[in-house]
């Protein structure tokens, strides 16, 4: 695969992620430049990595092949007008990790003949474990989804949706989904407490389970449910625990908080959105 020029717009942590993956997998330094009006995330970019750091968006657009838009959601608007000029004399291919950011309001702001991505990405990509979904609009040629697809890798696991519509439901299972297993995490350490274990402890207990829970799983050639039952013995403590997340109604609670979040990516993208 071949190294195109690229540059960030924004340097916070998402772009620093993809930054720190794809060095770490070899990418040249020096066909990586970002660009941030705040010169202390430039200059942390540029100690951690040793690429180009510009203040001004267009300048580190004027030799990119791929510009990643890793800026805020809510401002998306506003630096896609300033940076519409120097985007369309250099058509490079346009990947956008704004959540709730459609890829019509990006064409509406830029131009509809660009080469544009448009993916969500999670936070574990800041520990290069990431789960990225990917949507390309029909300007994308083969060698820069090959691009794209090489970009993401980079931070972890990417995969192609066939529709962007399927990007609210990716928002709701892996874009938040961090979130929802700090919350089980959160949860067991404290009943670990008040089951009389040292904070620590049952911290590092939790903490290492999750690891091996989801190292299990993805290892294994069996789904989720499969791997349940396997660990649940008839009447025993597991069976226990479960039977209380049962009366609880816990899938049902999981796929509601599931909905919510997808709902609320379809409104944000009509807040946000052209």
């Amino acid at each position: 695969m071949s190294e195109p020029k690229i540059a960030f717009i924004g340097a916070g942590n998402m772009a620093g992620a993809i930054i720190g993956g794809l060095i770490a997998k070899g990418y040249a330094k020096d066909k990586i430049c970002a660009a941030d009006p705040l010169a202390e995330n430039l200059q942390k970019l540029q100690q951690s990595y040793g690429i180009s750091g510009y203040q001004n968006n267009d300048e580190a657009i004027a030799e990119a092949e791929v510009v990643i838009l890793a800026i805020k959601p809510q401002i998306m608007a506003k630096v896609a007008e300033q940076i519409k000029g120097a985007i369309n004399a250099r058509q490079p291919l346009v990947i956008s990790i704004a959540a709730g950011i459609t890829l019509s309001s990006l064409q509406h702001w830029l131009g509809d003949r660009l080469a544009m991505v448009r993916c969500m990405p999670n936070t574990p990509a800041l520990v290069l474990s990431g789960a990225t979904a990917l949507f390309a609009n029909d300007c994308v040629s083969e060698q820069q989804k090959g691009w794209a697809d090489q970009l993401l890798s980079a931070i972890g696991l990417a995969l192609w949706v066939e529709d962007e519509a399927q990007l609210d439901a990716v928002t709701a299972v892996s874009g938040s989904g961090p979130a929802y297993l700090f919350l089980v995490m959160e949860a067991m350490i404290s009943a670990g407490e008040q089951l009389g274990l040292d904070k620590t402890l049952a911290e590092q207990l939790t903490l290492q389970t999750a690891l091996g829970a989801a190292k299990m799983a993805m290892a294994s050639d069996v789904d989720a449910a499969e791997l349940r039952r396997r660990v649940t013995s008839p009447g025993g403590t597991t069976a226990a625990a479960l039977q209380v997340f049962e009366e609880g109604q816990f899938q049902q609670l999981f796929s509601d908080a599931l909905s919510a979040a997808e709902a609320r990516s379809k409104a944000m993208a009509k807040e946000l959105g052209a």
